[in-house]
C-alpha cells in the first residue's frame, strides 16, 4: 500500500514503535491504570451509596456484567488484529471509515478528558497531603508536575511507563484491599444480611448507581492501543480487556460490601463522607494505613494520567499515520521507539485545558467532576459504536454468529442507561436532567463532535479518495508505507 492509494504520505523518518516489548502484566497495567480501581472506593463509592444504599454491591455487579458484554464485542476484533489504533481501527473495520473516524474522535475525547480529570485529582490529593506539612504549592505548578512527569515516562519507553503504572497502581490497590480485610475482620467477617437482602434499596436507586459505576470502569479497553508493542497481542490484549473488567469489578464489589458494612458501626454517614477509606482506617486504629492509602491514591491518579496520555498518543499516532492528522504526530522516537510527538501533544493538551479551567475560576475539585462527566460521553459513544460494529465486521469476513448479534444488542442497550443518566430525561425521577452548569456539558461534547464531522467533511473535499483508501488499509490489515520501508503497523494483521 502506498500513498497512491489515496492516503497522505507517511512521516519523513521511518522509525516505528518498539515491537513485542510489553509482557501480559504490562499490557494489563495499561487498562487497569485507566480504570484506577483504587480511587473508586475512595472517590465515588459514597455517591453510589447515596443512590443504591444496601444495593451498592449490586450496582457494581450489574455494571461489571454490562461491560463484560462490551468487552466481548471488542474482543471480536482484538482476537483477529492488533494495532495502535484501539477502538478507532475496530470501528472502521465494522462500520466503515466515516463512522470509524468519528468513533476514534469520540474516543480521543474520552481519553483526553480522563487525563485532565485525573490530573485535577492528582492536584487535589497532592495539595491535601502537602498541606499537612504546611506546604501550599500553586495549583498550576502541581498541574505542570503531573502532566510533565507523565510525559517524561511516556516519552522514555513503553516498558518504563507500563512498569511505573503497574507499581503505583499495584501499591495503591494492595493498601486499599488490606484496609478492606481489616474492616471485615473488625466486623467478625460476618455476613451482612441487610446487604444480601437489599434492605431498603430500590430498583431505581440501584440502576442510578449503575450509571456512576460505568463511569468508574471507563477506559478498560485502553490496552488495545498497545497492539504494536505487546508480546503475542492477539492473545494478551483480549485477555487484558476482559480481565481488567472482571478483576476491577471484583475489587469494587468487595470494597463496596465491606465499606458499607464498616460504616454501620460508626456515627458518620457514608453518603456524606468525602474520604471514607481514611475515615475508617483512622477509626479502626490504622491512621498510618489511611495516610499510606492517600499516598497510594495520589500515585494512582498519576498512573491514570500517564495511561490516558499513552492511549491518546497512540490513537493520534495511528490517525496521523493514516493521513488523518498532521504528519508530525505520526513520528516515533529513533531510540525510545515511542510516539513522542503525539505524547507531547497529549500532555500539553491535558495541562493547558486543566490550567485554563482553573484560570477561569474552576477549582481542581470542580474541574475533576466536570472533566470526569465529559469523558463519559466519549467513552459511551465509542463503546456503543464498537459493539454495533462487531456483528457487522464478522458478517463482512464471513464469520457471522447470531450470538455475537445478541451480545451486541444487549451491550448497546446497556450503554444507553448511563448515557441517559448523564443527559437526563425531562420529567423523570430516576434520571432527572442535570442542573446548571452540568446541563451544559453535553453540548460541549456535541460541539466537539460537530467540529470532528466538519473536519472529516473537509478531508473528503480535499482528498475524496482518502477515506475509501483507509477502509482498504483496514481490510488488508496493512498501514501506509513509511518512507518506502514497509508497513507502518507490522502487527495490524488479520488472522481470519
Amino acid at each position: 500500500m502506498t500513498a497512491k492509494a489515496g492516503l497522505a504520505a507517511a512521516p519523513v523518518q521511518d522509525f516505528r514503535l518498539r515491537s513485542e516489548c510489553l509482557s501480559y502484566l504490562e499490557v494489563l497495567a495499561q487498562s487497569v491504570s485507566v480504570i484506577a480501581p483504587s480511587t473508586v472506593p475512595a472517590a465515588i463509592l459514597g455517591l453510589i451509596f447515596a443512590s443504591a444504599g444496601n444495593g451498592t454491591w449490586l450496582s457494581f455487579l450489574i455494571g461489571m456484567l454490562g461491560l463484560v458484554l462490551v468487552s466481548y464485542n471488542i474482543n471480536q476484533f482484538s482476537r483477529r488484529s492488533a494495532s495502535a489504533g484501539s477502538l478507532y481501527s475496530f470501528i472502521v473495520k465494522g462500520l466503515g471509515p466515516t463512522t470509524g473516524v468519528l468513533g476514534g474522535w469520540a474516543l480521543l475525547f474520552g481519553y483526553m478528558l480522563t487525563g485532565m480529570s485525573t490530573l485535577c485529582g492528582f492536584s487535589v490529593i497532592a495539595s491535601n497531603f502537602l498541606g499537612e506539612f504546611d506546604l501550599h504549592p500553586p495549583v498550576v505548578l502541581l498541574y505542570a508536575l503531573g502532566a510533565g512527569g507523565a510525559f517524561l515516562f511516556a516519552y522514555k519507553e513503553a516498558q518504563l511507563s507500563a512498569r511505573t503504572m503497574l507499581l503505583f497502581e499495584g501499591a495503591a490497590l494492595a493498601s486499599v484491599l488490606a484496609l478492606g480485610v481489616i474492616i471485615w475482620r473488625h466486623s467478625g467477617f460476618q455476613l451482612d444480611v441487610e446487604q444480601v437482602r437489599l434492605g431498603g434499596a430500590s430498583p431505581g436507586g440501584v440502576l442510578a448507581g449503575v450509571v456512576l459505576v460505568v463511569f468508574g470502569f471507563s477506559g478498560f479497553e485502553s490496552s488495545t492501543a498497545l497492539g504494536e508493542e505487546a508480546k503475542d497481542p492477539l492473545r494478551s490484549i483480549p485477555k487484558s480487556v476482559l480481565q481488567s473488567v472482571v478483576v476491577s469489578g471484583l475489587v469494587f464489589i468487595f470494597m463496596a460490601y465491606v465499606v458499607v458494612l464498616g460504616f454501620k458501626g460508626f456515627s458518620a454517614d457514608l453518603d456524606k463522607s468525602d474520604s471514607p477509606l481514611f475515615y475508617l482506617a483512622t477509626e479502626l486504629g490504622w491512621p498510618r494505613l489511611g495516610a499510606f492509602i492517600n499516598v497510594g491514591i495520589l500515585l494512582s491518579f498519576f498512573s491514570c494520567t500517564l495511561a490516558s496520555i499513552n492511549s491518546t498518543a497512540r490513537i493520534v499516532y495511528a490517525m496521523a499515520r493514516h493521513g488523518l492528522m498532521i504528519e508530525a504526530l505520526g513520528a516515533a522516537h529513533e531510540k525510545n521507539e515511542t510516539p513522542h510527538v503525539a505524547a507531547a501533544f497529549a500532555a500539553a493538551m491535558t495541562f493547558v485545558v486543566a490550567t485554563g479551567a482553573y484560570l477561569l475560576g474552576a477549582s481542581p475539585f470542580e474541574s475533576q467532576g466536570y472533566f470526569g462527566t465529559l469523558c463519559s460521553f466519549g467513552f459511551l459513544s465509542a463503546y456503543m459504536l464498537v459493539s454495533a460494529a462487531a456483528p457487522a465486521y464478522l458478517h463482512k469476513i464471513k464469520q457471522f454468529d447470531k450470538r455475537v448479534l445478541l451480545v451486541s444488542v444487549l451491550a448497546v442497550s446497556f450503554m444507553i442507561l448511563p448515557f441517559l443518566g448523564v443527559v437526563g430525561v425531562p420529567g423523570s425521577e430516576l434520571f432527572p436532567p442535570p442542573k446548571f452548569p452540568n446541563n451544559l456539558l453535553v453540548w460541549v461534547f456535541v460541539f466537539y463532535m460537530v467540529g470532528g464531522a466538519l473536519w472529516l467533511f473537509a478531508l473528503k473535499i480535499v482528498n475524496p479518495r482518502k477515506l475509501p483508501a483507509l477502509s482498504k488499509v483496514m481490510d488488508d490489515g496493512r498501514a501506509p508505507a513509511i518512507a518506502g520501508r514497509g508497513p507502518a503497523f507490522a502487527k495490524d494483521i488479520r488472522v481470519d
